[in-house]
Parts: C-alpha cells; sequence; structure tokens
C-alpha cells in the first residue's frame, strides 16, 4: 500500500528506541548490553530500507550516545541532520550533549539556548540542561535560577531537585543545609533508587553520625549504577562508614575499590586509603596514596602534614628535606597547629638546632594559653637536649627540673610510661651536670640510675668517662667492662676501652678491642672502630723507632680504612681527613692541603682538621702561618690547655728559631702533665738550643750568660734521666744520651764564654762607675750655679726694693710741696665767648703762633709745657684737699691749665709693695681728683 516503506520504517525505528531506552534503564550490565543489540539490528535493518530517513538517523544517533563509546558517530549523524534542518530540536538536543561531555560548556549552553529560542514550551530537561552548563561554567546564580525554573516546570524532576540540593548544602548555612536535605528527601520519595540521591543522603547521615544508615543509602546506590564515577563515591561512603566504626579491613577494601573507579580529581579515596596503609604498617604505600592527593591538591593541608610526619622518620636526607618543607608550610598556614610545631621541631632537630628550639618553643607557647594545660614532660626534656647541644646549661637544668617535677605528679596515672621519661630525663640531668663541671653531683644522679635500673649501660660508661678525664684509668676501665658484662657486645663499651690504650699508646691491646667490634655481624661495618683502626696505623707512623721498611704497608693499611668508610658514607669527615694525614705522610703535600681545605668547608667545627693543615704550614716551612693557625685554632676550640696543640705550637716556635717562645710553650705544658716524658724531653731540647744561642751571640750579658748556663745544666741532667728511665716508643732513647753529651760539651764552652762575659762586664761596670762620678761632678756644679743665681735675683730684688722705697718717698715729698705752693679754686661755668675762656685758651694760641714763627720760642714753650705737666702729674688726694682749703682762704696764687695741656698728661706706672698699699691708693686719688 501506499507509504508502506514509511511504516515499516517507523515501527522499526520506534521499536529499537524502546531497547534503547529499557537499555538505559537497565542496571544489569548483560541484559543491557542484549538491548543493546536488539535495537542495533532494528537499525541496521532500517538502514537498508531507508538509510537517509531523518528520524532514523536521530535513533541511530541516540542510540551511540547510549552506548557510550560512539560519541564521535552520534556526532557526525546529528550534524548530517542539521546540515539538512538546521532547527531540528533533538539534533540539538544531541550536539548539546556531545558538547557537554567533551567538555565544551559553552558550546553545549548554546545549543540548550538555541532549542530554548526555537521552543519555549520545551520539557524541563532543556532547562535542566542549561542549569548544569551554569553551574559548570561557574555562574551560580543562574544555575539556582535554571534549577528552580525546572522544578516550578517538572516539580519532580529528580535531577532538578538534586542538582538544587547540592548547592543548597555547598552555602554551608544552617537553613540552606535543611532545605537541601528536604529537597534530597523529596528526591528519595519520587526516585528511591537514584544514585546520586543515595549518595548524598549517605554523605548526610554520616556527618549525623548514623553510620549504619550511611552504608546502606551507599550501597543501595552501588547496586543502581553502572557509572565508575558514582560507583567510586559510593565506595568512599562505605569505606568512611567502615572506617569511623575502626572496621579497618573492611574500611581498606572500599577505600582499595573506591581508588580503582574513581576520576582524576577525585583523591578522597586514595587518602582514606593512604590511613589504611599507616595502621597496617605499610608507609611505603601509604606515601604512594598520599603523594597522589598532593598532586592533585599541591596546597592541601592535612596531606602536607601526614607526608612531613611520614618523611621526617626516614633515613634517606633528601625525604628528610621534604618534610622539613612541607611541615615549614603547614605551620604558615595554621600557626597555631600545634603536632605541625612539634613535628617540625623533631625533624629540624637533625640540621638546625635553633629553628627546633623556636618550633618547640612555639608549641610550648600554644600549650600554656589555656591555664588547663599541662606541657608534656618529653618536650620539655626535648627543648632542654637541644639547649645543652646548644650549651644553655642553665636553661637546660631548669628545664630538667621542671620535667621531673611534672613527672612525679603524673608518674599517679600511669607509672610505666612516666618512670620511664623520667629515667632519661634524670640521665640527662646529669649529663648537665657533667657538662657544668658538678662531677660529684652528676656522679650521685648516675649512681641512683643504676640502683633502680641496673641495666641502664649509658651511666656505667659516662662513669668511666668522668674517671678517665679524672685520669684514674684504671677506675674507668672497670666501669667500662661492668657494661660490657651486662652486654658483650656493646660497640660504644669497645670503642672506649680501645680509646683508653690508644691514648696509652698501647698500639696492640686498643687494635684488638676494636677489631672485636668489626668481628660481630651486627657491627661490621662500624665507622667509628674502622676510622680508630685507621688511627692506629697512622700512629705506628709517627714512632721514631719503628722499620722504615714497615712504613708503605702502614700508609696502605691506615688508607685501606679510611675509604673503606667513605664506601659506607661518603660524608664522613674524619675519613677524610685521616686520607689527608696519609697523603702528607707520603709527601702529597698539595694533595693532602686540598682534601683539608675541603674538609674545613664542608665544617668549621673540626678541630683536627684546623691543626693538619697548620702542619702542612710547617711541612712548607711558612712557619708564621702554621703559629697563627694552631693559635686561631686554641682560641676557637680549647677552653683550657691541650697538651697536644701546645706541644704542636712549641714545635713551631722551635723549627722558626723562636726557642724562648718555644720554652714558654713547652713549659706551660708540662705544667698541665708533669708526668709526660715527651714534654720533658721537648723542654730539654729547646733549653740546650736556647743557650747554644745566647753563648753565641756575643751581645749577651752575663747575667743572661750565667742563667743559659744554669738552664743548659737543667737539660743535661734531663737528658741523662730520660737516656735512663726513657720509653723507646716514645723517642729515641739514643739521642737523649747524645743530647748529654752535646750540653756537657757547651757546658764546657760555657766557662769561657762566662770569664769573657766576665771581664766584659766588669769593663761595663767601670765605665759606668766613671760615667756616674762624672754625672755626680756635674750635678753639684749646676747646684752651686743654681745657688749663686738664686743669691744674685734676691740681691737684685733688694735692690730694687729699696730703690723703690726711695722713689716713693721722693714722690711723696714733691706732691706734698705742690700742694702748699699752688691753689686750686673751683668758679662757676663761664659763657661761650667770656673773656676769661679766651684768656684761658690764649697760652695755647700764643705758643701755636710761636711754633709757627721761630724755634726759639718753640722750644720755650716745650719745656714750658714740660714743667706743667710734671707738676700736675705729681699731685695727691692730700694735696688737694689741701689746696682746697687753702683756696678759701685765698693766701696763694691761682695755677690754671689748658684743655690741651690735660691731655698731655701721662700716668706712670708704679710698683707697690704690701708696705705701702694705703700711700699708693692715696696717690691713686689725688691722681684721679687732679684729671
Amino acid at each position: 500500500y501506499k507509504d508502506s516503506v514509511k511504516d515499516q520504517m517507523r515501527v522499526l525505528d520506534m521499536l529499537a528506541a524502546y531497547y534503547v531506552q529499557m537499555a538505559n534503564r537497565e542496571k544489569n550490565k548483560d541484559k543491557r548490553i542484549e538491548l543493546i543489540n536488539k535495537a542495533t539490528q532494528l537499525y541496521t535493518i532500517g538502514d537498508k530500507i531507508m538509510m537517509y530517513d531523518v528520524d532514523h538517523l536521530l535513533g541511530r544517533a541516540f542510540l551511540c550516545l547510549v552506548n557510550g563509546n560512539r560519541n564521535d558517530q552520534a556526532d557526525t549523524q546529528f550534524n548530517f541532520i542539521l546540515n539538512q534542518s538546521k532547527n531540528n530540536i533533538p539534533a540539538q538536543l544531541g550536539k548539546a550533549c556531545i558538547a557537554f561531555y567533551k567538555k565544551d560548556y559553552r558550546g553545549s549552553l548554546a545549543y540548550f539556548k538555541e532549542v530554548l529560542r526555537s521552543n519555549p514550551n520545551c520539557p524541563a530537561d532543556v532547562r535542566l540542561g542549561l542549569a548544569y552548563c551554569f553551574l559548570k561554567l561557574g555562574n551560580i546564580e543562574k544555575a539556582c535560577l535554571s534549577f528552580e525554573r525546572t522544578l516550578k516546570l517538572d516539580p519532580k524532576c529528580v535531577g532538578a531537585l538534586v542538582g538544587l540540593a547540592i548547592m543548597k548544602l555547598n552555602n554551608e548555612c544552617f537553613s540552606d543545609i535543611k532545605f537541601g536535605i528536604s529537597l534530597l528527601s523529596e528526591a528519595y520519595k519520587i526516585n528511591p533508587i537514584h544514585p546520586l540521591v543515595l549518595n548524598h543522603l549517605s554523605n548526610h547521615f554520616f556527618f549525623k553520625k548514623q553510620y549504619d544508615k550511611s552504608q546502606t543509602l551507599a550501597i543501595h546506590a552501588l547496586q543502581h549504577t553502572e557509572n565508575d564515577n558514582i560507583k567510586a563515591e559510593s565506595c568512599f561512603h562505605v569505606a568512611r562508614s567502615y572506617h569511623a566504626e575502626n572496621d579497618f579491613e573492611r574500611a581498606f577494601q572500599y577505600y582499595y575499590q573506591a581508588t580503582k573507579l574513581a576520576p582524576i580529581k577525585f583523591v578522597l579515596p586514595y587518602y582514606g586509603l593512604g590511613q589504611m596503609y599507616i595502621h597496617g604498617g605499610d608507609i611505603k604505600n601509604a606515601t604512594k596514596c598520599f603523594e597522589r592527593v598532593l598532586k592533585t591538591e599541591p596546597e592541601n593541608y592535612e596531606t602536607m602534614k601526614i607526608l612531613g610526619s611520614i618523611y621526617a622518620d626516614s633515613k634517606y636526607q633528601q625525604e628528610r628535606d621534604i618534610a622539613k618543607k612541607y611541615l615549614k608550610k603547614v605551620t604558615e598556614y595554621n600557626p597555631d597547629d600545634l603536632e605541625a610545631c612539634v613535628e617540625l621541631a623533631k625533624i629540624l632537630e637533625q640540621s638546625d638546632l635553633k629553628e627546633s628550639l623556636t618550633a618547640y618553643n612555639t608549641a610550648i607557647n600554644l600549650l600554656r594559653r589555656n591555664p588547663n594545660n599541662t606541657i608534656p614532660p618529653e618536650i620539655l626534656n626535648n627543648v632542654a637536649a637541644l639547649n645543652y647541644r646548644l650549651g644553655n646549661l642553665d636553661e637546660s637544668l631548669s628545664q630538667l627540673e621542671e620535667s621531673l617535677s611534672l613527672l612525679k605528679k603524673m608518674t599517679i596515672t600511669d607509672q610505666e610510661r612516666y618512670n620511664s621519661i623520667a629515667v632519661t630525663t634524670s640521665y640527662n640531668l646529669a649529663r648537665v651536670l657533667e657538662a657544668q663541671f658538678k662531677f660529684q653531683k652528676a656522679e650521685i644522679h648516675y649512681k641512683n640510675i643504676l640502683k633502680e635500673h641496673p641495666n641502664y649501660i649509658d651511666c656505667y660508661l659516662r662513669l668511666g668517662c668522668m674517671a678517665r678525664d679524672r685520669n684514674q684509668i684504671y677506675e674507668a676501665s672497670d666501669w667500662f667492662k661492668e657494661a660490657l658484662h651486662i652486654d658483650n657486645d656493646n660497640s660504644n663499651a669497645w670503642s672506649l676501652l680501645g680509646n683508653l690504650h690508644f691514648y696509652k699508646n698501647e698500639w696492640g691491646p686498643g687494635q684488638k678491642k676494636f677489631e672485636r667490634i668489626l668481628n660481630n655481624s651486627s657491627t661490621l661495618n662500624d665507622s667509628y672502630a674502622l676510622i680508630a683502626l685507621g688511627n692506629i696505623w697512622l700512629k705506628m707512623l709517627q714512632n721514631p723507632n719503628a722499620n722504615k721498611n714497615l712504613q708503605k704497608k702502614h700508609q696502605d693499611l691506615a688508607m685501606h680504612y679510611y675509604t673503606k668508610v667513605l664506601r659506607y658514607d661518603s660524608k664522613n669527615i674524619w675519613a677524610a681527613n685521616g686520607i689527608g694525614c696519609v697523603l702528607a705522610y707520603q709527601n702529597c703535600i698539595n694533595e693532602a692541603r686540598e682534601i683539608f681545605s675541603q674538609v674545613r668547608e664542608a665544617t668549621a667545627n673540626f678541630p683536627d682538621v684546623w691543626l693538619n693543615i697548620a702542619h702542612i704550614f710547617i711541612e712548607q716551612k711558612q712557619y708564621m702561618s702554621g703559629i697563627q693557625m694552631y693559635k686561631h685554632c686554641i682560641k676557637k676550640f680549647y677552653k683550657y690547655d691541650n697538651v697536644d696543640v701546645l706541644q704542636y705550637l712549641g714545635h713551631a716556635y722551635y723549627s722558626a728559631g723562636k726557642f724562648k717562645e718555644a720554652k714558654a710553650v713547652f713549659l706551660k705544658a708540662r705544667r698541665v702533665a708533669p708526668q709526660d716524658i715527651v714534654i720533658v724531653y721537648n723542654v730539654a731540647l729547646t733549653l740546650q738550643k736556647l743557650a747554644d744561642q745566647i753563648l753565641k751571640d756575643e751581645k749577651s750579658n752575663l747575667k743572661i750568660i750565667l742563667q743559659a748556663k744554669r738552664e743548659l745544666g737543667l737539660s743535661q741532667t734531663y737528658f741523662e734521666y730520660l737516656s735512663i728511665h726513657g720509653n723507646h716508643v716514645q723517642y729515641d732513647i739514643k739521642m737523649a744520651r747524645i743530647e748529654a753529651n752535646c750540653c756537657q760539651d757547651l757546658m764546657n764552652q760555657a766557662d769561657y764564654q762566662v770569664k769573657r762575659a766576665y771581664q766584659k762586664d766588669m769593663e761595663e761596670r767601670e765605665i759606668r762607675q766613671k760615667q756616674e762620678k762624672e754625672r755626680e761632678l756635674l750635678r753639684i756644679k749646676q747646684n752651686e750655679d743654681k745657688a749663686n743665681e738664686l743669691l744674685l735675683k734676691e740681691e737684685l730684688k733688694k735692690e730694687k726694693l729699696k730703690k723703690r722705697q726711695e722713689y716713693i718717698e721722693k714722690t711723696k715729698y714733691t706732691f706734698i710741696r705742690a700742694s702748699k705752693n699752688h691753689k686750686i679754686k673751683r668758679k662757676p661755668r663761664a659763657k661761650k665767648g667770656s673773656n676769661h675762656e679766651q684768656e684761658e685758651n690764649k697760652c695755647p694760641k700764643k705758643s701755636k703762633k710761636s711754633q709757627a714763627d721761630n724755634s726759639a720760642k718753640k722750644k720755650k714753650t716745650d719745656s714750658k709745657c714740660r714743667k706743667n705737666i710734671s707738676t700736675s702729674a705729681k699731685s695727691t688726694s692730700n694735696n688737694a684737699q689741701s689746696s682746697k682749703r687753702k683756696n678759701s682762704s685765698n693766701s696763694y696764687k691761682k695755677v690754671s691749665m689748658t684743655s690741651k695741656q690735660k691731655l698731655r698728661i701721662v700716668s706712670k706706672e708704679i710698683i707697690s709693695t704690701s708696705e705701702d698699699n694705703s700711700s699708693d691708693d692715696e696717690v691713686k686719688k689725688i691722681i684721679i681728683k687732679t684729671l
């Protein structure tokens, strides 16, 4: 019939579409595949009838979408349809779904908008698609509006209910959370097997600590979905519930399953799985899990904190550096994190003591913010240990005492735990007291610990070390042997016993002790024992009586032990320093110096390398540089006089020809160690060389030569003693005998030098006596000249005084006579232009005219003026008063002076004495009144 082909195609496509819808809803994977295969067969039949029918192509395209792995084929078919019909809504919706799947959210949004414009009355699912696109693009407001619009159009749209519920839950507001939970509940009523609804409800009940409901809902979600992402989330919720119930085995299973299904950015299952690995002790896999979390979330606070704690206990320095970096970031993000501060302090103990102490102090301050908190005694003990290592002994002592007082109170609650901490704290307290040189108190603490804990080996070792430092070698050996009775394989005890033999130059017994350590399988490659054996063979090279044929063997053995240490520990500075010493004995001076320089660059707190560099300077005859290096080393590293270093310095002075300085240094060393016969030998040799130098010096006086002779005799005595009672291991006895004979020869020569010096001294004494006599005579003459000069001055002074008295007497009588002959009368002020004023000015005018006309008249006038001036200058106050009285009686004639004559008066200085002060005052008063 007509259009039967179209009806046939429609039937096939509708039946295939039915199978596609059934497959989309089917949860069983096998049935789903079966339904998809049926739909595929029907579409294949339809292809043979009418391949390019639009409805047929749409059905096939949606089949490809449901199949999941054929999105490109679906996209091709949708494009073909849209080329024929641009406004085909199903094709546009298909393109929107493909774009969303490809994370092209803007493209997907454009297609959904186009559909909405084409048909504003389209189903609510289109607006749901818009909401998802807005949400992915970060436009939360429009996403929320789209979800709400969807629910208005379709109140039973589960997707919209879930989406809006999630947005409300993310707001973290109580009212929004409550509304979100109500939306999820409504969605659950509509579709109780919807996996998203079940997962979110499971999450809700987990935080309400209803773990059974959370597990049930998550398992249902897991059973009703084929989506791996949703399955991963469901497994995570189940695992988390079991984790909270301490069912770690089941939690591990679901965490592990979640990590296999989870997408790249879903890292929460890895975090939980890492915690399970830590609980099981599998740190390696735990680290991988947390690193996987940190790769996705590089600033995650909790993950960095856990990784920092894991790496802090690593034996690899690289991982410990990573731990330090992570923990520093954690403390920067949250300075109030107490655990992070403590972990950071622990990791910094190995590299930066000051920073570690700062971190511990931060933790203590955080604890003290709350008055109810008690500072853990372990932290106080660690802080005290850091202060001890930094040299803050007083602070360390106070912190240990505080820790012990806290432990006494805490022992009541947990006696076993806090007793062990108290023992460690008491031991640390004893170490601090020992460092403060309070040896008796420290010894009491060590012995008290041994009373309660007789197997505490470290106390035996410290008691032995204290005895060794007091030079009580046998007592120290007994303490070390006590430690070996408890643990015969204790490497520290064997090492300390070996060191006792080493310092006594007992190479054989010391070698056996260190070889005993290396024979033990657990300490087969003990670095300390290997270096000690290398040092023993190196010391054998320094023996002056050693067989020279064996030197090469000793050098090779020392080099063997040092290089073996470096194979296991490439940064061991002691082994490197030993290799430098061997090279120096092999005359490879430049190579040795290079090694020593590198070691000193690696650490500045290693005195041996400073000494070795100084030795190299001495070998190269750079004596002043070597002496300065020894002095710097003594100043930097030694608070007390070290005998070995003092001997090195004395040897440097001796080699430089500075015997006086060498003598002072060796005597200083002898005061520290009077029993050391090597120092006695060096003192004797230095005294001999110094005496020889003085005797050869012609400028030496008798006193110095006599002292040199005495010291030479002392040197001979020392050498004679050393040649009989000496030790051939420490020095050559034959050389001591030879040096004693040499001293005797020098003593014989010294008699001549003494005689010569005596004669020279007598001559110098006679010259000095003669010079003394001459100086004494000169001094007597000078004294006589000074006495005569003083007498002359006294006579002159008396003569001057006599003349002055005569002058004063003459002056006094002159003024009295002048006052009698002249009458001073005060007149009223004359008017301007009066005859009297003209008369007064007449005499000066006349003398001025006569001065211009005639020289004879000038002389006469000048003599007259001089006479008037001398007369006025000799007047006194008494004369002035008598003149007033006489003027009143008008018995004498008036004598007047012009103003110019008054200006020519010159005052003379009068020498006064204590005898005539009153007369001088009267004279001055008269002169003032006259003027």
